[in-house]
């Protein structure tokens, strides 16, 4: 009981108290759960040092509260000074689980080192002939390098610099050359196969090889439509058909007919209208068959394309008439990040491992040579990949590898500038208006997966490497088995995820960067 003469000040701490000191600044909220009162002394007594380190919530309190399914694993390690690279705070230091887009940033730096900041991928348009009354005397070679950003707009551009010249037709054939790569199927054969995320690989890539479908309800029925979109040319296509069947699931199904892509969809999944991307499986085909149609619309008539393999008289000297370059590798790399391009990162990947001198035929071969790299150049121990993009399940890597990947040598300066800003935010995961720390990133995320890797900037400024993974590898198994595209618990789990890899953040720049 207190007396007349004497008071006693109540501090009062909750979870929320302890996220102010993190979010809002540290003096503020911690005065705002403070009692006011007299005290024997008019003077202030002296705040003991770290006092409001001590009030945030423990690594292992933060996870216990998140209710996030399945495992948790994380790390966070200095960057600069005496102690860079030392493991500040782990939970599950050798625990691998999968990386999903994360791994991403490992396939950046592998392109970055062996490719070079500068590097471009170049399509080019040759010709086996001279040019004779405006047309070549011969045939004529769309040929790719892999790039995986061409669009039906920049093959417009190639075929203007055609007409430019005067060109109007060929005497000879067509054809199309994706040899510079391996062609590849599928990335991952646990998706759907109608995910437009998912698409076909080879050396001649046209809109990421996805084909935009769109549908309009029209009487009793639908008006369909196949094309080749980007902002400026919108040709149809024809090796992309679509049907309507009277079925419920699956909701899109692709059969491989001869020389197109034949798809069917479920009438009752079409509702009034609506369009989507679905992959290409025949990208080289594809990328011919836009060309053609770009080119025709500026006065350039071509047959219709044939695979560079069916192509007889080699002996005839070949001639660059038109080119287009890609963005520089460092732009690439920036926009494969922010936008997280599944495609871009596994053609980065073949072509970094082909820049090596190896010849990778498949995406788990390159993958390998990959993690076998990043054992060598930055002393991971607990990583393996199956691709480069981080869409296989199973590719698997540890939080410490990906801090220990992230705060190797040479690598901050690399990556970091080329990584997205990402919005810290608060408990209730709003986003803080004027934050006292920064966040640069990679996510990832799959079904029953969510990662988020990269720098922190804390409030006194010290650089952070961090790592933060959440899987419910079980979840996921049953809802793939399932078959569905977005199977149920999912988004739940990835919003407890997201929740819970930003209080760590948080918790991070306070206790180790204020």
């Amino acid at each position: 009981m207190l007396n007349k003469n004497h008071t006693r000040s109540t501090t009062v701490l909750t979870r929320r108290t302890a996220l102010g000191l993190m979010f809002g600044g540290v003096a503020g909220a911690a005065m705002a759960q403070t009692v006011p009162s007299v005290d024997r002394s008019p003077f202030p007594k002296a705040r003991p040092e770290g006092l409001h380190k001590r009030a945030v919530p423990s690594g292992a309190d933060l996870v216990a509260q998140a209710g996030v399914s399945g495992a948790v694993s994380y790390a966070v390690a200095t960057l600069h000074g005496e102690t860079a690279g030392e493991i500040l705070e782990t939970r599950g230091p050798v625990l691998r689980m999968p990386p999903a887009s994360v791994a991403k940033v490992t396939t950046s730096i592998y392109a970055l080192e062996h490719l070079g900041p500068d590097f471009t991928f170049q399509t080019k348009v040759i010709a086996a002939g001279p040019v004779v009354d405006g047309k070549i005397v011969g045939d004529l070679i769309l040929q790719g390098s892999g790039d995986p950003t061409l669009d039906t707009d920049m093959l417009g551009d190639l075929a203007g610099q055609l007409a430019a010249q005067g060109v109007t037709g060929i005497t000879g054939g067509f054809y199309v050359d994706g040899t510079a790569l391996p062609r590849i199927e599928i990335i991952d054969n646990e998706q759907t196969e109608y995910a437009g995320y998912n698409p076909t690989i080879t050396g001649l890539n046209v809109n990421y090889n996805r084909v935009h479908f769109e549908w309009k309800k029209q009487g009793d029925g639908f008006a369909l439509k196949m094309d080749a979109r980007a902002k400026r040319f919108a040709p149809d296509v024809k090796i992309a058909s679509m049907t309507i069947a009277d079925r419920g699931l699956p909701v899109f199904d692709h059969v491989a007919g001869q020389g197109r892509d034949d798809w069917s969809v479920a009438r009752s999944a079409l509702g009034n209208g609506g369009a989507r991307w679905l992959p290409v499986r025949l990208p080289v085909l594809y990328a011919g068959e836009v060309f053609a149609a770009v080119a025709q619309a500026q006065g350039v008539l071509l047959p219709k394309a044939q695979p560079i393999v069916a192509r007889g008289d080699s002996a005839v000297p070949l001639t660059e008439i038109a080119r287009h370059d890609s963005a520089a590798l460092t732009d690439l790399v920036r926009d494969m990040l922010k936008y997280s391009t599944n495609l871009t990162a596994e053609i980065l990947g073949l072509a970094a491992s082909r820049a090596r001198g190896l010849d990778p035929k498949d995406l788990k071969s390159s993958a390998q040579a990959m993690s076998t790299w990043a054992q060598t150049r930055l002393g991971t121990r607990h990583l393996a990949f199956v691709d480069h993009s981080g869409l296989g399940g199973a590719s698997l890597v540890s939080t410490t590898d990906m801090v220990r990947l992230l705060s190797a040598s040479g690598v901050e300066a690399l990556i970091g500038p080329l990584l997205k800003p990402i919005a810290p935010r608060d408990d209730a995961y709003e986003v803080i208006k004027t934050p006292s720390f920064g966040i640069d990133a990679k996510t990832g995320t799959l079904d029953f997966v969510s990662t988020l890797a990269g720098y922190i900037t804390a409030p006194d400024g010290t650089r952070l490497a961090f790592a933060s993974f959440a899987a419910d590898v079980p979840a996921r198994v049953q809802a793939k088995a399932l078959g569905l595209e977005v199977p149920r618990g999912a988004r739940t789990f990835n919003a407890r995820a997201k929740r819970l890899h930003q209080a760590l953040i948080a918790r991070w720049a306070v206790v180790y960067g204020s």
